[in-house]
């Protein structure tokens, strides 16, 4: 999680409180094992930060947990609004996920629509449309579940954000033919009148609107450098282009034209080699370069170009601005088949896990290695919860004063690790272990250590009944970091000294010596007196 503000003072009689909280119920879960029911914001909360919408996990179909997750949104959108606008903000800035935010922000304004409820709407379509795609996939959205029929709310917030995010570059990038809904559909959609502080956007949205229904004569506004720079570049002979890129300005016309290195290849009508490779580098992100460290070295780029490579996936800064979750450099780690990238991501990750703490004393930490762990891979990574579970446990256990890491699954074991260990070759050393009987991992391992953390799906053996951190004594703290957002946890959680953490991303571990020095954890954008964190 991004931020958790929180209340100094003495903790109540049961230890500090964490907001992921169980209600006292039980039911079976997944497994038929005891499962504790979360209140609904919580299991909101967990199920938004895990949900990858349309994607099937392990033990719920894909449709299913999105209908779970839009009943959830929709009811909180009526009951508590202000909360529910928070996690929304929440989810797409901080928590950096697009496509629960954007359900989630459709879901709120139909939820309150259909309840008579005005006002929050237009904030939170507005709140969640952090890139200039997003307006569309929006619409896209809205159209497929409600019709074409677009209530005042959501065009006002569409027309919010396209002021903000509508500029050369973006149009460059994001409007393209194979879009359903272009920016000029946008537009005459939602109406947004320009912004006065943006001089040229007037024109700007003129000129997307003949893009849309006028493309071979569509005219760029003479002062928007990149737009005419690029029409300039698409202007040029197909046999003359690859000299003009490889040549002595190719990189700055490249970089000055917006040209992506998605379309550099359908342009130039032909592979990237090495030379066209090199010159297209200097423009790209570092997502994309993190995506193409197998095509640098398929097409030989040189050593001094892999080395400036390297230099910016590692950058602290770099990493700080591209917001990628930790486990993408693992996923880079597998793919890339040169081992000179292996030190630049291993760098990358430290940084991306730098709210990952130095806890002290003795900690045991349990990474779930069950067959439910190793659900279908993500598209773009192709790596699961599985991966995702090593990656953080063995960062916590290699910077931890004194760990044990284990892997658990029907059986467990532990990993020995010792210092100055790579997080990524720890990572490779982990198996697949079948069921989740987490209780007796807890039994085999728990020696007196100061705390125990366990990365899980939470969803344990069927043949075991009760709580399975009952070996864990009453003062000892325990941290479930959920990776799945099923609707039971494996026990009871939110104070008593067990706590849920939820999501893809590593700064919830922060709240591990913050809870510990007994103080009571809020909602990520929340302050301590329960206010919104920002306007």
């Amino acid at each position: 999680m991004s931020r958790f503000n929180l209340r100094r003072g003495k903790a109540g009689p049961s230890g500090p409180s964490s907001p992921v909280a169980t209600t006292g119920r039980v039911t079976a879960n997944h497994e038929r094992g005891t499962g504790y029911l979360r209140d609904g914001k919580s299991e909101l909360f967990l199920l938004a930060v895990a949900n990858l919408v349309g994607q099937d996990t392990f033990y719920e179909r894909g449709g299913s947990r999105d209908d779970r997750y839009t009943a959830l949104v929709r009811q909180f959108a009526v009951e508590d609004p202000e909360w529910t606008l928070g996690l929304l903000r929440w989810l797409r800035a901080d928590g950096n996920l697009r496509t629960a935010s954007l359900v989630g922000a459709a879901e709120f304004t139909r939820a309150r629509l259909d309840a008579g409820a005005p006002g929050h709407s237009r904030q939170a379509v507005d709140a969640v449309l952090q890139r200039a795609d997003e307006p569309g996939e929006l619409l896209a959205y809205w159209t497929s579940r409600y019709g074409r029929a677009l209530p005042k709310p959501l065009k006002r917030g569409v027309a919010d954000a396209t002021r903000r995010l509508y500029h050369g570059r973006s149009l460059l990038k994001y409007d393209t033919a194979g879009k359903g809904f272009r920016f000029g559909d946008v537009l005459e959609l939602t109406h947004p009148s320009p912004d006065p502080a943006r001089p040229g956007q007037s024109e700007l949205f003129r000129y997307a609107l003949d893009r849309r229904h006028h493309p071979d004569t569509a005219q760029p506004p003479a002062a928007d450098r990149a737009l005419t720079a690029h029409r300039a570049l698409l202007a040029l002979p197909a046999d003359e282009r690859r000299a003009v890129v490889t040549g002595p300005d190719g990189a700055e016309r490249l970089a000055e034209a917006g040209m992506t290195w998605e379309a550099l290849a359908g342009w130039l009508q032909g592979p990237l080699d090495a030379a066209v490779w090199e010159a297209i580098i200097p423009s790209m992100g570092t997502m994309a370069l993190l995506r193409n460290l197998r095509n640098f070295d398929r097409a030989g780029v040189r050593d001094e170009v892999a080395e400036q490579v390297a230099r910016r996936i590692s950058d602290p800064q770099e990493v700080r601005r591209s917001r990628q979750f930790p486990f993408r450099y693992l996923a880079a780690y597998r793919h890339a088949p040169s081992l000179r990238w292996a030190q630049p991501l291993e760098r990358a990750l430290g940084h991306a896990l730098a709210n990952v703490p130095a806890l002290p004393g003795r900690t045991l930490v349990l990474v779930d290695r069950s067959g439910s762990m190793f659900d279908r891979p993500g598209a773009q990574t192709q790596l699961n919860r599985a991966d995702s579970a090593a990656v953080f446990g063995s960062a916590l256990a290699l910077r931890a004063a004194d760990a044990d890491l284990v892997e658990f699954g029907s059986t467990s074991r532990r990993l020995d690790t010792g210092p100055g260990d790579s997080v990524l070759r720890t990572v490779e050393r982990f198996g697949d272990l079948g069921g989740t009987d987490t209780a007796g991992a807890v039994r085999a391992h728990y020696r007196g250590q100061d705390r125990v953390v366990i990365v899980t799906d939470e969803q344990a053996y069927g043949t075991w009944q009760g709580d399975p951190l009952a070996p864990v004594p009453a003062h000892v703290p325990v941290y479930t970091w959920n990776l799945a957002g099923y609707r039971t946890g494996h026990a009871p959680s939110g104070g008593a000294q067990r706590h849920t953490f939820g999501g893809l991303g590593d700064a919830a571990f922060r709240l591990i010596p913050l809870l510990e020095a007994g103080r009571d954890a809020r909602w990520p954008w929340q302050r301590a007196d329960g206010a919104p964190a920002r306007p």
